[in-house]
Parts: C-alpha cells; sequence; structure tokens
C-alpha cells in the first residue's frame, strides 16, 4: 500500500561538531537516526524541506564527497577479495592522480597496519557461503575503505552492530583515534555499553525524530537531572538515555512538572498504569530542551567561523575530484572484475555442468552420419542444442550481474570512486575472457565425439559463432536485470523471451505465420543456428532442414547489432536509476 501523505521523519534538529570530537546520534529505533546521518553526509537524494546543512559556513557540493568518509551499517564487500586487495582497489580508485601508483599501494598497506589488519591481510573477506575474516575484521575493512582517503569528516551507521563488548570497544576507541588526529567524526549508536557512551565528545538524543538532547555527552545525566529526571537505580547511562527517548520512565523519577501537567489534564489517556504514556513524557522532553537549552545552542551556530575566503570557495566548488582518469579506472575495475568472479566461472559445479552435458551430447550423437540426409538432419538437431544451450545459460548468468551488485555500485558510485561508464565497460567485459574458456572445452568433448568436421577452420568459426552468441545473449541478459532490478521479476521475463526466441529459432517452426514471422530476426538462437549450419555443410548442401546456407554476412551482422544495442539498453537503464547521491 502507498500514501501520497507526506510525513515528518527529522524535525527541529540542530547541532554541530567540531575538528577532533566525536559525536555520537543516539535515540531507539525508527528515531531517525540513519536518515540524519544519510542528510549530514549529502547521501539523501531529495533534500529536507527546511534548514540548512552546512561545512565550514558553506552547503554541500561535490567537491566534499573526496573530503568525506561514510561507512554504512552493512558491510557491503566483495566476499572473493583479500582484505589486500580490496583496500588496495579502494587505494587505487579514490586517492589523487598526483600520486604514484606505488605511494597509493602503501597508503593502503599503511591503513592495514594502522588498522591491525596485518594478520589477516591475505584472507579473502568472505560472505554468506564463503569463509572468510571475522566480523570486527570486516567492520575494521569497511572503515579502511574510508579512511584510505584520509578524510576530513568520516560518518559511520551503527559501526559496533554485531560486535561483541570488546570489539565494540575497540572499534570505538579507534574511532576517537582518529579524531584526536584532527578528524571530524559522526556516528550513530544503537546501545552502547556505558565505557562506550564515555568515549564519545558529543551526543544528540532523538525520539520521534525531534531533538530531545545536544551537547557534551559527559553533561547528558546533569541536563536530565536538571529537569527532574533521575534513575532511580543504578544502569547505564545510555540505558536511561534510551529509556527516556522511547517514553518509557519506569525506574525513573517523574518531574513534578509532568505530573502537574497530566493531573490538570485529567485525562486517563495521559496515564499508563498510573504513569504518564510514552506520548506525554516525549512531548515534555521536547518542550524542556526547546525551552531550556535550544535558542542558546542555535545562537552559538549563528556565529560565522573565521575562515579564508580560499578555503570557503574550494568547499563551494562544483566539480569532481577523480582519483584516477577513465581508462585507469576502467583498467582497476576490470582488474578487480576477473579477481572477484573467476571463482564463480571455474567453480567445480560449472565445469560438471558444461563438461557432463557435451559428454551427454557426444554420446546421443557418437560419430553421426554425415553421408546420407538424415544424418545431416540429426547434426543440424545437435547444432541447434548448441545454439540454444549458449544462448540461454549466459542469459541467466548475467541477469544477476546487476541487481546483485547494486549495494555495492550505490555505495561506490555515492563516494565518487569511478565514472558509471566505466564500470559499465569494465563489468561486461571483464567476462569475456572467462566466458571463452569452458565453450572451448564444451566444443572439443563435442567435436570429437560427435563427429563433426574435425578440421580447424570449421572448429575456429564455430568457436567465434558461439562466442557472438554468448555476448549477444550476456547483453540481453545484462539488458533484462538493469531494467527491473528485480531477480524474481528478471528471471520470469527471461525465461519467456528465452523460450521465445528458442521456438522461433528455424528448427521447431520451419514456416512462421508473417505477423509474428519478424521474432526470428531478433532472436540470436535462429542468427546462430544458421551460421552453425554454415560453417558445417555450405560445402555440401545449400539447403538443410528448411534453412537456406548463405554468406551469412546478414547473421553476423544482427549478432553484432545485438551485442551493442542490449548493453547500450543496460547502460541507459543503470543512468535512469540515479544509483549516485547528489
Amino acid at each position: 500500500m502507498t500514501s501520497t501523505e507526506e510525513k515528518d521523519i527529522l524535525n527541529g534538529i540542530s547541532g554541530s561538531v567540531d575538528p577532533g570530537e566525536v559525536l555520537a546520534l543516539m535515540g531507539p529505533s525508527g528515531s531517525g537516526k540513519t536518515t540524519l546521518l544519510n542528510l549530514l553526509g549529502g547521501r539523501l537524494n531529495q533534500p529536507t524541506v527546511g534548514g540548512s546543512i552546512t561545512y565550514n559556513d558553506g552547503p554541500y557540493s561535490k567537491f566534499l564527497k573526496s573530503r568525506i568518509g561514510f561507512v554504512t551499517q552493512d558491510d557491503i564487500l566483495f566476499p572473493h577479495l583479500t582484505v589486500k586487495e580490496t583496500l588496495t582497489y579502494a587505494a587505487l580508485l579514490r586517492l589523487p592522480k598526483t600520486l604514484t601508483k606505488q605511494q597509493k599501494q602503501k597508503r593502503a598497506m599503511d591503513v592495514i597496519y594502522e588498522l591491525g589488519l596485518e594478520r589477516c591481510q591475505d584472507t579473502v573477506i568472505g560472505g554468506s557461503f564463503v569463509r572468510g575474516v571475522s566480523g570486527g575484521e570486516r567492520k575494521r575493512v569497511c572503515i579502511g575503505n574510508e579512511i584510505i582517503i584520509n578524510p576530513s569528516i568520516l560518518f559511520l551507521d551503527e559501526p559496533t552492530s554485531g560486535l561483541d563488548s570488546t570489539t565494540a570497544l575497540k572499534t570505538v576507541q579507534l574511532l576517537q583515534d582518529m579524531a584526536e588526529g584532527g578528524k571530524t567524526v559522526v556516528t550513530t549508536i544503537h546501545q552502547p555499553s556505558s565505557r562506550l557512551f564515555h568515549k564519545f565528545d558529543k551526543l544528540i538524543l532523538l525520539g520521534k525524530g525531534s531533538l530531545l538532547y545536544f551537547g557534551k555527552s559527559s553533561e547528558a545525566m546533569l541536563y536530565f537531572s536538571s529537569i527532574g529526571c533521575n534513575p532511580l537505580i543504578a544502569m547505564n547511562p545510555a540505558e536511561f538515555l534510551l529509556d527516556l527517548a522511547n517514553g518509557n520512565i519506569n525506574d525513573v523519577s517523574v518531574p513534578s512538572e509532568l505530573e502537574d501537567k497530566v493531573q490538570i489534564g485529567n485525562s486517563d489517556a495521559g496515564k499508563r498504569n498510573g504513569k504518564p504514556s510514552p506520548a506525554v513524557v516525549h512531548e515534555y522532553l521536547v518542550e524542556a530542551y526547546e525551552t531550556r537549552v535550544a535558542v542558546k545552542e542555535k545562537k552559538k551556530l549563528m556565529v560565522p567561523i573565521p575562515l579564508d575566503e580560499e578555503v570557503k570557495a574550494k568547499v563551494s566548488s562544483l566539480k569532481r575530484q577523480w582519483g584516477a582518469s577513465w581508462w585507469q579506472q576502467y583498467t582497476i575495475l576490470f582488474c578487480r572484475g576477473i579477481k572477484e568472479r573467476r571463482h564463480d566461472y571455474f567453480s567445480w559445479l560449472r565445469i560438471t555442468q558444461v563438461l557432463s552435458t557435451a559428454i551427454i551430447l557426444g554420446l546421443l550423437w557418437w560419430n553421426s552420419d554425415t553421408n546420407s540426409l538424415k544424418g545431416l538432419q540429426d547434426q543440424a538437431g545437435l547444432l541447434f542444442f548448441i545454439a540454444v544451450f549458449w544462448g540461454f545459460f549466459p542469459v541467466f548468468t548475467a541477469i544477476f550481474t546487476f541487481p546483485q551488485e547494486r549495494a555495492m555500485l550505490s555505495k561506490e558510485r555515492a563516494a565518487d570512486m569511478y565514472r558509471l561508464s566505466a564500470y559499465f565497460l569494465a563489468r561486461t567485459t571483464s567476462d569475456l575472457p572467462l566466458d571463452l574458456v569452458l565453450p572451448v572445452l564444451f566444443l572439443l568433448v563435442v567435436y570429437f565425439m560427435a563427429g563433426l568436421r574435425m578440421s580447424a577452420a570449421p572448429f575456429f568459426l564455430t568457436m567465434l559463432t558461439v562466442f557472438l552468441s554468448i555476448i549477444a545473449a550476456q547483453g540481453l541478459g545484462l539488458a533484462i536485470g538493469a531494467t527491473l532490478m528485480d531477480l524474481k521479476r528478471a528471471t520470469t521475463l527471461a525465461s519467456v523471451t528465452v523460450m521465445t526466441f528458442m521456438l522461433a529459432g528455424g528448427y521447431f517452426v520451419k514456416r512462421v505465420p508473417v505477423f509474428v514471422s519478424w521474432i526470428r530476426y531478433m532472436s540470436f538462437n535462429y542468427h546462430t543456428y544458421k551460421l552453425l549450419l554454415k560453417v558445417q555443410y555450405k560445402h555440401m548442401t545449400p539447403v538443410l532442414n528448411g534453412m537456406r546456407i548463405d554468406s551469412g554476412l546478414t547473421e553476423v551482422s544482427a549478432l553484432v547489432a545485438m551485442v551493442f544495442g542490449y548493453r547500450l539498453l543496460a547502460y541507459i537503464s543503470l543512468r535512469r536509476m540515479k544509483l549516485c547521491a547528489q
């Protein structure tokens, strides 16, 4: 169900953070912590209606992307790359062009030692189905990906989630060390221990999108004590603050003003179990902050920062700063793509699937007869299956490309790591060397067992035809995946499309009705089948199974047009998605 009614997620938030400070955004789930962090980090496409966010008294600009690090809540990393490879590729893509490749690699190693990752630098990251580094090490790799550019501001979304208390303390201590080095650190935190809480310099406490407290974290308990809210038992300050933000005042003294307010209202709705309801508590806390602290804090924020005009002008620059040229981005992403996906392409499961299919085909068409028309028709069935298999297989492999990498693409594009065109070309060409190996093995087995023409020229031409079919079929899979970005819908559409192309491929139906005859010309199976027939039988017969064997130029042109046409459609679809934050 959708609704057009607007809802305020954040309201009345004011605050500031300076270099050398760690600001924690605290609040219960749904209070707006992540939304506020995304706003501060420039990660939301649609800015808020009211209010302003300034950096050195200037608005957000594309230049700031090279000065801001943003660690998302989810650990978005490539599972088959090692820790060293992950940080090295980040360094090569993000560090300024003025540094040499060796200097960038050295910076990656410095970050590895700084984060204490030297023991696992050659271990793969791992994922759901791949064993790799521990949860704490994964989180440090994510932080390393951002601090590798030596950012002025570092944003982190719940960096301690899923970590044990000791690992969480080490992570926050790391953030404090960075802040002491002159960085500005802003992090959301869900339920910190008391030791973690005292590591923060400043605190923003949110409740239902409203500001309940902003100031030094060490003074938070004094402030709430001043408005009559004191814990009745010894408890972690963070637990006490989160209870208040939730409107839960069990084990908390009720301020006399709040008691009077409820009694004056004389409403049962304002009470729950004899105590003020969460809604009333929330309203009281918001009002108390606005009347006692908000005005004073806003006055502090209105004081201009003494900065050189040159620095302000640089911050407000609209020009992006790329860490590498287009060609360098392409080559780096190409190498990264091959390293990441070689495990999938050469997995024993995929090799077994392809070779077992080839062996079954070889057994079924064992030394088939090529001297009779019936034998040629039997072999035509084999060639059609080859055309269908190497059309079907790549489509359903390529469909997963962009939907599965969407999170990584969004994250890296938001940080301006590379141009979308460089990523797209690298992603769609890094598969080509890997795609060539299995078809060669497949065709060698089939040729040897089925008695096809064994001379070099027919085999080489068959290989070229199959390879052209593979990259055309891949283009269709990429286009469907990039357009829908939903695996269920994409596989459904691909199934219908591939089935239609197979039926219109010229083997099952010889005479197609005129009003649907155009479908066969869109089918890569049809063009591949005709080319395979030409390679094998042009010297023997001009017509086979109702298919005229001609020069093959039309079929090659059609497949080449599909290779580029489908990829262009996929690229346009990615562009329209606006994956990167503005």
